[in-house]
């Protein structure tokens, strides 16, 4: 059986960017293009020419990619030729070869938004289309609250699509600008769109993520006949964001029908690196990777219920719907109260820790685990911590450091500005080997902005642990979680951190306490033991 070719057009960098608190650099925008191009996505859309300076630069200085680089623009506006409009001539100017361009097929937005008559806006559809390939461009249009507007009026909708393909538009893309219509209405549409004429192979589908089904909605739209389909990594996007193709990929590559008819330029290799993707796109905008994301979520593959982690030992299959290694995850099988000796041997095997079943002291780790988490500890969230308990009951956590004491004041005054300003200052006081050593930092950044007093602490901790310096200089905190797990003047705090080092590994440690600050340093303590423990370091 002869595969169909589908079309995957990323426009993170254009629709993603219009999250809510996210605005790329131009250096962010180089190296996310890059990234994508090696995924093998067919078309970059880079961004809006002429709307803000970083994206003219950007353009400006676009990389070469495989991939079909593609500027974003709108119809020229009724009333102007479109070979003199300037918004449409700063989107040529970026010389991409290809041009997206946005037009109404809506009624109600072109009488409400633009105030022009209804033939008049399809005129300039049809117009700036075929300036766009008189320019010697790859044209694309994408039809703006095309499934509103086909509810509304199917044949004006329609008609402007009809004018976009005789301006000559390689693809005419169905736009869910609303985001507000459900996958059997997208299939039906789709499908009748193909029979009015507008062959599948020229349609593309784009989809919002207001009703939480837009990687359904875009499936629909391929099983109806189109073969373009648009996304962003991460599913970013204004409002609940756009079609997540690091969930749609892996469905296109991985799943039934999709896999057996479709061809994509993706690769075996490209989708095991997805994980690595989104987590990568989380770091340039400093965001905690979702960890239920589907196929690339931290706990997309984690088995925390004692039948379930049982079955999976025996056969992965009980509970996985794919191998997570395709996508570049791992399997977890976290501790918790929930817990057995299913998952604990889980566990002990992935930290790479040989016990004998019958050892009672096994039992004993889960006793601990499950009288730890009654006091507030949350074992699931954090098994590198998880992974220490273990090791202490076993006799095989080495002694690498003793902390002697510490302490950290917070001090409010007024700075050389006459502003009031908090300092934080955190003393720390170890013991490696015979050797006491003592170390002070405040709180302060680079840009003289107080971080707090656990940062003081996570800095005073990390300035000088002697001959382990090395080991732990490239690590650093990328997240840090508080939650009271308890109410009036009971109230105890839970605090998780996640650490990440230069090698990529990310890990999550967990501590207790009435006071937020021991809490914290105890889950410090144990990130930067297990960081020592992984890398093999022999204790002083």
């Amino acid at each position: 059986m002869t595969k169909s070719r589908l079309y995957l057009f990323d426009t993170t960098l254009r629709d993603g960017q219009q999250t809510q608190g996210v605005q790329f650099s131009v250096a962010e925008k180089l190296h996310i293009a890059q990234a994508l191009d090696a995924l093998g996505v067919d078309y970059i859309e880079g961004g809006w020419p002429g709307a803000n300076p970083t994206d003219s630069e950007f353009f400006e200085s676009r990389p070469e990619t495989r991939a079909t680089f593609t500027a974003f623009g709108m119809t020229k506006r009724v009333g102007r030729s479109a070979a003199n409009d300037d918004v449409l001539a700063a989107v040529l100017n970026a010389r991409s070869p290809a041009v997206c361009l946005v037009g109404k097929t809506h009624p109600y937005q072109v009488k409400t938004a633009l105030g022009v008559s209804l033939p008049d806006n399809r005129d300039a559809i049809a117009e700036s289309i075929a300036h766009v390939v008189a320019a010697g461009r790859e044209a694309l249009f994408d039809a703006e609250h095309f499934f509103d507007g086909y509810r509304a009026d199917p044949g004006y909708a329609l008609s402007c699509l009809h004018a976009a393909r005789e301006g000559g538009a390689r693809w005419i893309v169905l736009c869910d600008t609303n985001g507000g219509t459900l996958p059997a209405e997208v299939g039906r549409v789709v499908a009748e769109v193909i029979a009015a004429g507008i062959p599948g192979d020229r349609l593309g589908i784009h989809c919002h993520d207001d009703t939480g089904n837009a990687v359904a909605n875009s499936l629909a739209a391929i099983d109806a006949g189109a073969r373009q389909v648009q996304g962003t990594l991460n599913g970013l996007g204004e409002r609940c964001g756009n079609a997540n193709l690091t969930t749609l990929i892996p469905s296109l590559l991985l799943k039934e029908p999709y896999a057996s008819r479709y061809e994509t330029g993706i690769s075996t290799a490209s989708l095991a690196g997805m994980v690595r993707l989104s987590r990568m796109l989380d770091d340039i905008l400093n965001r905690v990777p979702l960890r239920s994301a589907p196929y690339v979520g931290a706990s997309a593959f984690a088995h925390k219920g004692g039948l379930h982690a049982s079955a999976v030992l025996k056969d992965p299959g009980t509970y996985e719907h794919i191998d997570p290694a395709l996508v570049g995850n791992a399997r977890l099988i976290p501790m918790s109260n929930q817990a057995g000796q299913s998952n604990l041997r889980a566990q002990l095997a992935g930290a790479g820790i040989v016990a004998d079943p019958r050892d009672p002291r096994l039992a004993r780790i889960l006793d601990v685990v499950k009288e730890r988490e009654d006091q507030g500890y949350a074992y699931d969230g954090a098994q590198a911590s998880f992974e220490l308990v273990a090791r202490r009951e076993l006799g095989l956590l080495p002694d690498f450091f003793e902390v002697k004491r510490y302490r950290v004041t917070v001090e409010r005054r007024k700075n050389k500005y006459d502003r009031m300003v908090s300092l934080s200052e955190a003393v720390v006081v170890v013991k490696i080997g015979g050797q006491k050593m003592l170390s002070v930092s405040e709180s302060m950044d680079a840009a003289g902005s107080d971080r707090g007093p656990v940062n003081a602490l996570a800095k005073a901790l990390a300035k000088d642990l002697g001959p382990y310096q090395a080991c732990i200089d490239d690590m650093k905190l990328v997240d840090f979680k508080v939650r009271i797990t308890q109410g009036g003047t009971e109230a105890v705090t839970r605090v998780i951190i996640d650490s990440e080092d230069g090698q990529g590994r990310r890990w999550s440690t967990v501590g207790v306490s009435p006071n937020i600050v021991d809490a914290s340093f105890e889950a410090l303590l144990d990130a930067m033991v297990w960081k020592l423990l992984r890398d093999g370091v022999a204790p002083a």
